[in-house]
């Protein structure tokens, strides 16, 4: 199972000799127990109730301040500055005293909840981006030049310059630390406008208004009060009816990516007047690329109403934010595995050189940005918007083609893999000025757009989920079953419902055949409708991934722009996803046995309405080579298959619903959407020059 979550600040005592303490024989609880350096944090544990999860059997990850870290932490809650009322009189963050009994209940908790991950990291896999039981997200990383761990810049684990650090137990590891894990209160603008090194990109974020559009939290309801949402159905047929997670409130969050003042002046931007005057160069013509607000008919501005969308500032810093928070390496799907399932050192379900890239919606309206991670060339650089020539084509057989016919179009944006954190998402700086030009639709999105369904439903990377493991669920379900996760109906703000008897679920990343190993799913008589991603304007063949199952449904696809169901139009006739992928109604063939490896039956699988399962990525039980042409989706025995929906015109102006809708009357036959494609029919699906790839 893909590993993965975690999750605040003091002075640097002398490490305690006890915590040198190794011993798989007790549990996580009594290794706390026995310390008296982490009293204070075992009382915290105590009063939130936590100290029953780490005497339990479940695998988890405990990191323990000491006690003079834990003492500093509550003296700067109860001095806290911020913490005011109307007449700026301290109210100590609610604490009775400056004491470890004057904490309140919820403080206790979201201290314990912020120090566990569900699933247990051992030093060698603690690398990166964690999300803790709080379900949010800790950053862990080494120290320059000391060799040591530290987690939000901040917190240091003790001993881990002596790969020591950890203190393995018979239900996980315990790391103790010099200082309780950061955590910042502030909120994305607030963050943005204390950045010293980003004060023109602040003031464009204060002028435009869109700083307090990246102030939400949590999903609120007309009084202004987080949303409370209920569910009386959290089973899951597909594992004897055990209870599954399901989340009480819906966090909101965001991701900006921000030029430095250093980016902006080497443009030859000093002020905040020079930014402006450039946006109106860039955007004061948008109209002849970006499709939207001609097709709405609506006037781009260059004057002083920067909080009108259409305006140029406006344009160029929403092109810049993301509705979803995710650090550096959460942007693509570029997981690791430090085990030996999948094979050590592999990236999770890549594979023939297959290279990780997602699309966003951005908050400049019916707008992407790819971002993508070329590793076989590249490293680990993250880019956006970098284009070639002819990607997603070939002009050899089961390859991506030629180096001659794909030419750099643009570098694109590179990203600087460092995180600024806020309360409710991320700060990145890039290294260019970011654009939504004419490059954009007519180059970096003129390919072949694969959309996993985490990247539409933001909720999913908003609350945790999209990097959730099988154990970390299970530690939040009290130990339950944590395969898949429920939702209640009116979740998502993308999904909308038709019949009550939908179950909608996720299932968490797992060592099982799915586009970066997750996906969305559901059962029940259902009947559903799920807006798109927003692309170019232009026409597109749309394509739906899935694997036939004995459990699968027979359901019929529609779509619409809107999501009203009666203004929707039928795709083809039902699918009936329990066919095998040899039937004769599809013809799936092993292309690895065929001498032309499978050109002439994907042609005649094509001429069916399928297509094989990309080239480019692998899983399911059993695999031992990441590379192997047997394990991959286009090869695979167990079976994968993309349907062909039909070809229609996509307008950048228009929402695009996807309805899913049950058409046999047994509710425990399953829908899933992993991904889409929407393929441009032009320039990929009828290029008479070359071949889409395999990927």
């Amino acid at each position: 199972m893909a590993v993965m979550a975690l999750g605040l600040v003091s002075c640097n005592p002398e490490p305690d000799e006890s915590n040198q303490f190794n011993s798989v024989k007790q549990t996580l609880g009594m290794a706390i127990d026995e310390r008296e350096n982490l009293s204070s944090f075992n009382y915290i544990l105590q009063r939130s109730g936590m100290d029953r999860v780490l005497d339990a059997y479940e695998q988890v990850t405990c990191f323990a301040p000491t006690n003079e870290a834990i003492q500093w932490y509550i003296d700067s809650l109860y001095t806290d500055e911020m913490s005011v009322d109307g007449d700026n009189n301290l109210l100590h963050n609610g604490m009775t005293s400056n004491s470890l009994e004057g904490l309140t209940d919820s403080l206790c908790n979201d201290i314990a909840l912020y120090h566990i991950v569900g699933s247990p990291i051992s030093m060698v896999e603690l690398q990166g981006t964690k999300t803790t039981m709080l379900k949010m997200p800790i950053s862990v990383g080494n120290e320059d030049n000391s060799g040591l761990v530290q987690i939000n810049g901040k917190a240091l684990i003790y001993d881990s310059d002596k790969t020591i650090g950890e203190i393995e137990t018979s239900n996980g590891y315990l790391y103790v630390l010099d200082n309780v894990i950061p955590k910042n209160s502030m909120r994305m603008g607030d963050r943005m406008a204390r950045l010293k090194d980003y004060s023109i990109f602040a003031k464009a974020l204060e002028l435009t208004g869109l700083a307090d559009s990246v102030s939400k939290t949590y999903k609120t309801d007309e009084t202004g009060q987080n949303i409370q949402y209920t569910i009386t159905d959290y089973y899951d047929n597909m594992a004897n009816n055990a209870e599954c997670y399901w989340p009480k409130e819906c966090q909101l969050g965001y991701t900006i990516f921000a030029e430095t003042d250093e980016v902006f002046k080497s443009k030859g931007i000093n002020s905040i007047e020079d930014l402006i005057a450039k946006c109106n160069e860039w955007y004061g013509d948008a109209n002849s690329w970006y499709d939207y607000p001609r097709e709405k008919g609506i006037t781009i501005s260059k004057e002083n109403d920067y909080t009108n969308r259409f305006n140029t500032l406006n344009m160029f810093v929403a092109y810049h934010i993301l509705f979803a928070k995710m650090a550096s390496d959460q942007l693509v799907y570029e997981r690791r595995s430090g085990g030996a399932t999948p094979p050590a050192g592999l990236l999770w379900n890549y594979c023939n050189g297959g290279e990780p890239y997602d699309y966003y919606e951005t908050m400049l309206p019916h707008t992407l940005m790819k971002i993508w991670n070329p590793s076989n060339k590249l490293g680990k650089r993250l880019f956006i918007n970098r284009a070639i020539e002819n990607n997603t084509l070939t002009d050899e057989v089961g390859t991506m083609g030629s180096e001659s016919m794909h030419g750099l179009v643009s570098d694109g944006v590179e990203i600087v893999r460092e995180d600024v954190m806020a309360l409710n998402g991320y700060i990145h700086p890039i290294k260019d000025i970011l654009l939504y030009d004419a490059v954009v639709p007519q180059k970096v999105l003129n390919e072949r757009l694969r959309f996993d369904s985490s990247e539409f439903l933001p909720e999913l990377i908003n609350n945790g989920f999209r990097y959730m493991s099988v154990n970390e669920v299970s530690a939040m379900n009290g130990g339950g079953h944590g395969v898949r996760i429920a939702f209640p109906l009116n979740f998502f703000d993308n999904v909308v419902c038709f019949s009550e008897q939908t179950v909608l679920r996720y299932n968490v990343k797992g060592w099982y055949r799915a586009y970066q190993t997750d996906a969305f799913q559901g059962w029940g008589n259902y009947d559903l409708a799920i807006k798109l991603p927003p692309v170019p304007t232009g026409q597109y063949e749309l394509r739906l991934f899935y694997s036939p199952m004995a459990h699968a449904g027979m359901m019929q696809f529609y779509l619409g722009t809107s999501s009203n169901p009666q203004s929707m139009t039928a795709l083809g006739i039902p699918l009936d996803a329990r066919i095998d992928k040899e039937d004769p109604l599809i013809g799936w063939v092993d292309f690895t046995q065929e001498d032309d490896r499978g050109i002439a039956t994907d042609a005649a699988m094509r001429n069916r309405g399928y297509m094989r399962g990309p080239y480019s990525f692998f899983g399911g039980t059993g695999v031992t080579s990441g590379n192997s042409e047997a394990t991959n989706c286009r090869g695979d025995g167990v079976a994968t298959l993309r349907l062909l929906l039909g070809t229609d015109t996509y307008r950048q102006s228009d929402d695009h619903w996807f309805r899913i809708k049950s058409v046999i009357d047994d509710k425990d036959l399953k829908w899933q959407l992993d991904f889409v494609e929407l393929v441009p029919k032009a320039s990929i699906v009828d290029n008479t020059q070359y071949l889409e790839d395999w990927y």
